[in-house]
């Protein structure tokens, strides 16, 4: 059994504004790189070799958080949005050719309109995880994260998680010998340090 640490990336311009990126390439926010610069990888989790998604927002947290380079991993960019992305959810509900829903009715097999498949996005993360050898630290998106934690706890996306996903941390995920999730442990804050 191999342990990761998967973290999501410090915040963006977009974030705070509502809008889904997906696969848009927005930089980390000022705030964020503030906040950033006063963090680290827990004691116990620094020093494992470093993955992340090349999105900028991504491979910034990751460069901040590493004890040495970073590898940027293509499979582990966010779930396309499609049609969806630059839009916020309120104005997404409201245009009826768009047909959003919330992501707890989704299921595997729905795709926001030419975005991509629950389903889909899992395959990609499957054949990367089937790929570490070492317990190591995934810096990535927030739809990835709840992708490996659904498959790891079962859930569906159908009604609520049983999990939160939670920002300035670390959620650790137990892999089998075949590199798929089966247990997650719960969230743990990333190191504050002063400013």
């Amino acid at each position: 059994m191999i342990e990761i640490g998967l973290v999501r990336h410090f915040p963006t311009d977009w974030n705070a504004a509502g809008k889904l990126q997906g696969r848009r390439d927005i930089p980390l926010s000022a705030e964020a790189r503030i906040d950033l610069a006063r963090h680290s990888l827990p004691q116990a989790w620094r020093g494992r070799p470093v993955v992340a998604s090349p999105l900028s927002r991504a491979r910034e947290t990751a460069a901040w958080l590493a004890d040495g380079p970073v590898r940027l991993e293509e499979r582990l960019q966010e779930v396309d949005f499609g049609l969806w992305e630059g839009r916020t959810a309120e104005a997404l509900r409201t245009d009826p050719a768009m047909d959003y829903r919330p992501i707890e009715a989704w299921g595997w097999a729905f795709a926001p309109p030419g975005g991509e498949s629950v389903q889909d996005l899992a395959l990609r993360l499957r054949s990367v995880l089937a790929e570490i050898e070492t317990p190591s630290v995934l810096v990535t998106h927030r739809g990835v994260i709840r992708c490996i934690l659904a498959l790891a706890t079962g859930w569906t996306y159908r009604g609520p998680a049983p999990f939160r996903i939670k920002r300035a941390s670390l959620h650790p995920v137990s892999l089998s010998a075949q590199g798929a999730p089966i247990a997650i442990a719960p969230p743990i804050k990333l190191d504050r340090g002063a400013a």
